[in-house]
């Protein structure tokens, strides 16, 4: 397959040696007729890539105080790449690299770890997986964004509702994710049991068969009808509407009112020597700031993101546009996507503050989610300990202090403490 995504000088910059050569994203991809089969070899590879080897973990380098960021191509990174575009790292008096993307959440996740990047955007999960199962000196000092995912099927599987998952195909992005969080709840209330299994397995009907894939790889796969549906994060569900004949079943932000998906990491020293907090409260300055104008320019802030402006994202601007701003309740209503328009949700919303009963959340169902692998590192923890432990409240409370404009996304406590919240989850 030829390759789409490129080196611009005033956008993407790409390590050949961290990523993989294909082209899943456009027409001449979802006509070109994946089969079965070939799709069998990206689904187990998609799998085995979710297991990071330890020898990946590098000793700590000198340190540089040039911001390094690593992105998956989602709007999830949309903070970061608009506090570099912008130039708010600059004005805090930081230098930042021209973001380097990554297509999925392995190969940045070992990048990282081996000191490549020292910003970047991970699923909230993964850096529980990395401290606690890995002993990887990794915080959470942020969240990216909140809600901005989707649960999409095929126009042709039969799925109309979650208890029509039953011996269906599904994909997530990585076990370690709130997509695979949410869309098992989904499906477990609807009586569907989800399993982990060769996509060659016969299925019982009330069985729904997980498997990862890269979220490039989600879209044309469904246009095959290779899986029936996917959860993953925007901009890959809007281009499963318009581009592979999806249907969105239901947004996660209308399950999980102002949920965390893609969080802000930072290496353990980089976020906890005090003689590099002036710095990391720079950056978290910077983000904040990008959060905002995000908030307030979307549109702009699409088009400049999408290929037809800084090509920061390797997605046309129509695409990138209805990811950001297209929640209509009046159009998501067969099937009923939308359930709770008084939440007042947008399909993504931008804030940072870390709040911690949506950590002790997501501990407790990730200890109540089917994951491969050896997961019993998670029965050892408490939710409140990992609210502790692994997330740095500091930076980003001055930074949110200095900036009330914060207060953007409606899961926001509109009395008392803003820091402060209760997890609202209705299925």
């Amino acid at each position: 397959m030829k390759k789409i995504y490129q080196q611009h000088g005033d956008g993407i910059q790409e390590d050949p040696n961290l990523v993989i050569d294909y082209d899943p994203l456009f027409e001449n991809v979802l006509g070109s007729g994946v089969n079965r089969r070939d799709f069998l070899k990206m689904g187990a590879a998609g799998a085995l890539s979710s297991v990071l080897p330890s020898s990946a973990f590098a000793v700590d380098k000198k340190w540089d105080p040039v911001v390094k960021i690593g992105y998956i191509p989602i709007t999830d990174s949309a903070a970061l790449l608009v506090a570099h575009e912008m130039g708010y790292f600059k004005e805090e008096g930081i230098d930042s690299n021209k973001p380097t993307l990554i297509r999925g959440w392995s190969p940045l996740v070992e990048a990282f770890a081996s000191h490549r990047f020292n910003l970047t955007h991970m699923l909230i999960p993964i850096p529980i997986w990395m401290r606690y199962n890995n002993n990887y000196p990794v915080k959470i000092t942020a969240w990216d964004h909140t809600n901005g995912s989707a649960i999409v099927v095929g126009k042709d599987s039969g799925i109309k509702s979650p208890k029509d998952f039953g011996g269906k195909q599904f994909a997530v992005p990585y076990w370690y994710s709130i997509h695979n969080i949410v869309s098992q709840r989904i499906m477990k209330a609807a009586g569907i049991k989800p399993v982990i299994k060769p996509q060659t397995a016969k299925l019982a009907s009330d069985e729904c068969n997980f498997l990862v894939l890269n979220p490039p790889e989600m879209p044309p796969a469904l246009a095959a009808k290779s899986i029936d549906g996917y959860c993953v994060a925007e901009p890959f569900n809007a281009l499963g509407e318009i581009k592979a004949g999806g249907t969105v079943l239901r947004f996660t932000g209308d399950v999980w009112k102002g949920h965390p998906c893609c969080v802000v990491v930072m290496h353990e020293a980089d976020a906890m020597d005090p003689d590099r907090a002036a710095w990391a409260q720079g950056v978290h300055n910077a983000i904040v700031r990008a959060q905002i104008h995000l908030a307030e320019n979307r549109e702009e802030m699409a088009v400049m993101l999408s290929r037809d402006g800084k090509r920061y994202l390797p997605f046309p601007k129509e695409i990138v546009k209805r990811a950001m701003l297209f929640y209509d309740p009046a159009y998501y209503q067969n099937p009923n996507a939308i359930q709770h328009p008084d939440w007042h949700m947008d399909r993504i919303n931008f804030q940072g503050w870390p709040y911690r009963s949506a950590t002790e959340l997501v501990v407790s169902e990730l200890q109540q989610t089917v994951i491969t692998g050896d997961d019993a590192f998670l029965q050892k923890l408490t939710p409140d300990f990992v609210a502790n432990d692994l997330v740095n409240y500091d930076y980003i409370k001055k930074s949110l202090n200095a900036n009330p404009g914060w207060r953007n996304d409606a899961s926001v406590p509109r009395t008392g403490d803003p820091f402060t919240r209760v997890e609202v989850v209705e299925l």
